[in-house]
């Protein structure tokens, strides 16, 4: 058989990975692509499933201008693609003594003085592979609104492609990640249910449970596991379990 005939017979397509010309089934993302065509990921996959940020490429389509990102994992090829990817960006990151930091947008400012050469091009939101609002945060930190920054930046996966696209050299996606550490840690609400949780652990509420657990066998904790009762994936704030076992 041919390799035309073969092509045709499993659906291959043209694409081309860092210049080079392979031939992969069509339904396949751009990870498994690659790793059809041959390569093995050391760097640049992590969970596979769209949430951290580790596989980010960079790609054209046959015929257009447009430099278009995704995530290697999630991104389906297309014929005569041409990619690469960017596992790590080299933006620089401040280390800092989190303990000693307080929690305002003067802290920020100092550590990072460079959000103030952002000139506000909006690369850095139209590059996002999760859609992210970049600037509108970015903007929100240079005018000391911290809560909008990290409800803006929430969904950020640390990829690095904003930073890779910056005029004013910002690492956006590390100052982003500094504000949500700085609002989560010293500025949001403490959450009563969390304190209490803490405290049964610690006086040994949950200590018998642990133990049978542990005496349990392989199989039964398997079947423990798959009978539990789970949150409906479309459940709404009126939810409750049934039983309050473990909680």
């Amino acid at each position: 058989m041919s390799t035309a005939e073969k092509a045709a017979q499993v659906n291959l397509i043209p694409i081309f990975i860092m210049g080079k010309h392979y031939q992969v089934p069509a339904e396949l993302t751009i990870m498994k692509a690659m790793e059809y065509a041959g390569y093995q990921y050391i760097r640049g996959a992590g969970c596979r499933g769209g949430i951290c940020g580790a596989c980010a490429t960079v790609f054209r389509r046959e015929g257009d201008y447009k430099i278009y990102t995704g995530l290697a994992c999630q991104t389906v090829v297309e014929p005569n693609m041409y990619l690469t990817q960017l596992p790590f960006y080299p933006a620089l990151r401040i280390g800092y003594d989190y303990e000693a930091i307080e929690p305002v947008a003067e802290s920020v400012h100092e550590m990072y003085p460079e959000l103030f050469r952002c000139v506000a091009c909006n690369a850095c939101s139209k590059v996002c592979p999760m859609d992210v609002e970049v600037l509108d945060y970015i903007s929100a930190i240079k005018r000391g609104d911290l809560q909008a920054a990290m409800e803006l930046s929430f969904d950020c996966i640390q990829c690095g492609l904003c930073a890779s696209r910056c005029m004013g050299e910002l690492p956006q996606y590390h100052i982003a990640q500094l504000v949500r550490r700085l609002y989560g840690g010293k500025l949001s609400p403490r959450a009563e249910h969390l304190a209490k949780m803490v405290d049964d652990i610690a006086s040994g509420k949950y200590d018998s449970a642990i133990k049978e657990l542990m005496g349990m066998d392989t199989d039964t904790l398997k079947k423990l596991y798959t009978e539990r009762e789970q949150e409906p994936n479309m459940a709404d704030d009126a939810w409750r379990a049934k039983s309050d076992v473990g909680l």
